[in-house]
């Protein structure tokens, strides 16, 4: 590895960094759970389209804040892989297989993890699963906990719209369409929780969801049932049992984490926009338009794991080699003033936004996810009169990890 410092205009435009190196961005610690955005910005001007940057572990890696660069990378998985078999650090024993980057980066039998043939097999019983699970009546699934949730705080008068709803609404949605007992999806929030948090409990909490999702496995294979387990179970690709419970961790994790997310975030966006909240009321404003408005500005995700070079090649003016990791800035990508030279314009309708990604590992789930959000959206609207925050909205915060900023509350007042 390359021991030079990579700071300045006259930095290297060769391989990330050596391990622990003082000079290079480091996103995660303190200043990267506050300002995010900042950072990228920052990273931006002093290295342009393409960032060195260490992850957790002080672990090096390509930050690509492109949005033509992003698309490049998700739309050709010959040149950036997603097999983490082939990410060098890993292979030469400098990352550690009880890093807390393995939940996320590491290679698994799911088809995230996979290319060509093996990816098409994988995702093939994938799609037809959710499409199936879609079918069975997500949105009466959404309407049913949505109001459940609701009536455990109507007569308060108040709520936290994170902790009391949006990070429960999603996960009782999704272990219903994967055939796990709604305690079980309760318990699962924070473990899914802490393994995009990363540090010491990550692998401890990706080891829970894994036993729970094993457990499901058995029991559906001995008592099947109209669910998304049993149809990876019977699909006609032949998954074997390690990588049924893979494909269930992946729609769990990937699912709430980025529903729960994106469910607040609109809900931070209407509730902060007088025009907007009377708008979907009185039902002049459609709540897709405001989903989208929030997957340009505020993804789910703000950075996405992790693509792997398949050959020494060049990507925003950086040589990277062969076996390196490169993570996706999403939400620096969605930014870039290249492609939207205005942030503050405007863009209703337009759905080129990276906030599911792209390519052939775009997000195979994203209209159930859009379901609980329009749905939770609505049902909350309607049921709760005379809804507004309770605290200036000044007054709110987020928390960022290295892969997304969530907000830390989103407290509430209405009439009883």
């Amino acid at each position: 590895m390359n021991d030079q410092p990579l700071s300045g205009p006259d930095a290297p435009r060769g391989c990330p960094v050596a391990h622990g190196s003082a000079d290079v961005t480091r996103l995660f610690g303190p200043e990267a759970s506050t300002d995010p955005l900042g950072i990228y910005e920052r990273l931006r001007k002093e290295h342009g389209s393409v960032a060195p940057v260490l992850l957790e572990g002080d672990v090096p890696a390509w930050l690509v804040l492109g949005y033509r660069d992003n698309r490049r990378v998700l739309d050709n998985p010959r040149q950036f892989s997603r097999d983490a078999r082939i990410w060098r650090d890993w292979r030469e024993g400098r990352v550690d297989e009880t890093s807390p980057l393995i939940p996320m980066v590491g290679w698994r039998p799911d088809c995230v993890s996979q290319d060509g043939e093996p990816h098409r097999r994988l995702r093939g019983a994938v799609t037809d699963g959710l499409l199936a699970a879609s079918s069975r009546g997500v949105r009466r699934h959404t309407t049913y906990y949505a109001n459940k949730q609701i009536d455990a705080f109507a007569d308060a008068g108040r709520a936290d719209l994170v902790a009391d709803y949006a990070e429960h609404l999603p996960m009782l949605v999704l272990t219903r369409i994967l055939g796990l007992p709604a305690a079980d999806g309760l318990r699962l929030v924070e473990s899914c929780a802490q393994v995009f948090k990363g540090g010491e409990g990550a692998l401890e909490h990706n080891g829970r969801i894994m036993q729970i999702l094993s457990d499901l496995t058995d029991r559906k294979r001995a008592e099947p049932g109209s669910d998304f387990a049993t149809a990876l179970l019977e699909h006609p690709a032949g998954l074997d049992h390690d990588e049924v419970v893979s494909h269930l961790r992946l729609v769990l994790i990937a699912g709430h984490t980025t529903t729960s997310n994106l469910l607040a975030r609109v809900l931070h966006l209407v509730l902060t926009d007088a025009a907007r909240l009377s708008g979907l009321v009185s039902g002049q404003l459609n709540i897709s338009s405001v989903v989208e408005e929030v997957m340009w500005d505020t993804p789910p995700l703000s950075v996405l794991p992790g693509r792997f070079a398949a050959a020494d090649l060049e990507l925003g003016g950086h040589h990277i080699q062969e076996g390196e990791l490169l993570v996706l800035g999403l939400a620096a990508g969605n930014l870039d003033p290249e492609v939207r030279p205005d942030s503050a314009v405007a863009l209703q309708g337009n759905q080129a936004h990276l906030a599911f990604s792209a390519g052939p590992h775009e997000c195979p789930g994203q209209n159930i996810g859009q379901s609980i959000i329009e749905i939770g959206v609505d049902v909350l609207l309607h049921r709760l009169q005379g809804l507004r925050l309770a605290v200036p909205s000044e007054e709110l915060s987020s928390t960022a990890t290295t892969w997304d900023s969530r907000l830390d509350n989103l407290p509430v007042e209405f009439s009883v």
